[in-house]
C-alpha cells in the first residue's frame, strides 16, 4: 500500500477516535478541562506563595479562595440587582394584567370570540402546558444540577492538579521519553501562558460585549443601562439560564418604563444582534489575537466545541487549538497544523 495512503488512513482513524473520546468522555473531560484552565491561571500565584515559605496546601487554598471571593462578589451584585428589580414587580404585574385585558377585548370586539370561548381555550392550553413545559424544566433542572456539581468539583480538581503537578509532569516525561524533558517543560510553560492569554481575551470580549449592550440600552433609553449591559455580558458565561435571566431584567424594565411595546422588542433585538456579533466576530478575533491562532481556526474550533460539548465546548476548544499548535510547533512533527492554525502573514500573500 502507498505510504501516503497509509498516512491518510492513520490520520482519519486518529480523528475518528479523538472525536469518539471527546463525545463520550464529556462528563469527565469537560470538568477536567475547566479545572486545568483554573489551575494554570492560579499556578503562578500559588508558586509565588510557596516560594515565600507558605506550605503548598495553604498556598493552593489561598489561591482558590481568591477566585471564590471574586465569584461571591459577582453573585452578590447579581442578587442586589434582582432585589432592586423586585421593587418594580407591582408595576410589571399591572402591565401584565392590562396586556391580558387588552388582548381579551381585541378577541371580543375584532375577532368576535366570546369571553367564555377564550376561557375554554385557556383551560385547554393550561391542560396541555405540562406536556411542553416538563421537558424544558427537566432539561433546565438537569443542567442546573450538573452545573452545581461542577461548581463543587472543579475547584477540588484544580487544587489537586496544583498539588500533584510535579507528579503529573513526571508522568508526561515517562509517557513521552523520546520527546525530551526540556521540550515537554517548554510546552507546559507555553500552555500556562496560553491559558493566561485566553483569560485576557475573554475579559476583552466581555468588555466589548458589555460596552455594546450598554450603549445600545442607553440609546433606547433604558435606566441603569450600563448595569444591565454588563450584567447580560457576564451572565452569558452561564449556559442556558444565564442569558435568559439577565436579559429578562432590561426587557421588563423597558416594558415598565415605556407605554410603547416596541421598546422591549428593541431590547431583545439589541441582545440578539450583539450575541451574534460576539459568537461570530468579537470572540474569534479578540481571542485569536491573544493566542496567536488565526480567526478561521478559532471560529472552526468554536463550532466544533459546540458540536461536542455545547456551550462549554465553545469556550474550552479555543485554547485547545492554541495548545495543539504549541505542540506541533515544538515537536515540528506536523507542519500542516502550524500552517493552518498560525498567523504567519507571509503565508497570506
Amino acid at each position: 500500500m502507498n505510504a501516503s495512503l497509509v498516512k491518510i488512513n492513520q490520520t482519519l482513524l486518529f480523528i475518528i477516535l479523538t472525536g469518539l473520546i471527546l463525545y463520550f468522555g464529556k462528563p469527565l473531560l469537560m470538568p477536567l478541562s475547566f479545572s486545568l484552565l483554573i489551575a494554570c491561571v492560579l499556578y503562578p500565584f500559588s508558586k509565588w506563595l510557596e516560594l515565600h515559605r507558605f506550605p503548598k496546601v495553604l498556598a493552593i487554598t489561598i489561591s482558590l479562595s481568591m477566585l471564590g471571593v471574586l465569584l461571591v462578589i459577582i453573585g452578590a451584585l447579581f442578587v442586589r440587582i434582582i432585589a432592586a428589580f423586585t421593587l418594580k414587580w407591582p408595576l410589571l404585574e399591572k402591565k401584565l394584567l392590562t396586556l391580558i385585558n387588552t388582548i381579551s377585548e381585541f378577541f371580543i370586539s375584532d375577532l368576535q370570540i366570546s369571553f367564555v370561548q377564550q376561557e375554554l381555550w385557556l383551560s385547554n392550553a393550561l391542560d396541555k402546558l405540562p406536556e411542553f413545559i416538563l421537558p424544558i424544566l427537566k432539561n433546565v433542572l438537569y443542567e442546573s444540577s450538573v452545573g452545581l456539581v461542577l461548581i463543587i468539583l472543579i475547584p477540588i480538581f484544580s487544587g489537586l492538579i496544583l498539588y500533584y503537578r510535579r507528579r503529573l509532569v513526571n508522568s508526561l516525561f515517562s509517557l513521552f521519553p523520546t520527546v525530551g524533558e526540556e521540550i515537554i517543560t517548554q510546552i507546559i510553560r507555553k500552555t500556562i501562558d496560553t491559558y493566561y492569554n485566553f483569560i485576557k481575551g475573554m475579559l476583552l470580549v466581555y468588555l466589548i460585549v458589555g460596552a455594546l449592550n450598554s450603549v445600545g440600552l442607553l440609546i433606547i433609553g433604558i435606566p441603569d443601562a450600563f448595569v444591565y449591559g454588563f450584567l447580560v455580558a457576564i451572565m452569558t458565561f452561564i449556559p442556558y439560564i444565564g442569558i435568559i435571566i439577565a436579559a429578562a431584567l432590561p426587557v421588563s424594565v423597558a416594558w415598565i418604563t415605556f407605554e410603547n411595546p416596541v421598546y422591549p422588542f428593541m431590547v431583545i433585538l439589541l441582545f440578539t444582534i450583539v450575541q451574534y456579533l460576539e459568537a461570530n466576530v468579537i470572540f474569534p478575533f479578540a481571542v485569536s489575537s491573544k493566542l496567536n491562532v488565526n480567526a478561521l481556526a478559532t471560529l472552526a474550533m468554536i463550532l466544533l466545541g459546540g458540536m461536542f460539548w455545547g456551550g462549554s465546548g465553545m469556550i474550552l476548544f479555543v485554547p485547545f487549538a492554541a495548545i495543539i499548535k504549541i505542540v506541533a510547533d515544538n515537536l515540528k512533527a506536523n507542519n500542516v497544523i502550524s500552517i493552518l492554525f498560525g498567523e504567519d502573514k507571509k503565508l497570506d500573500r
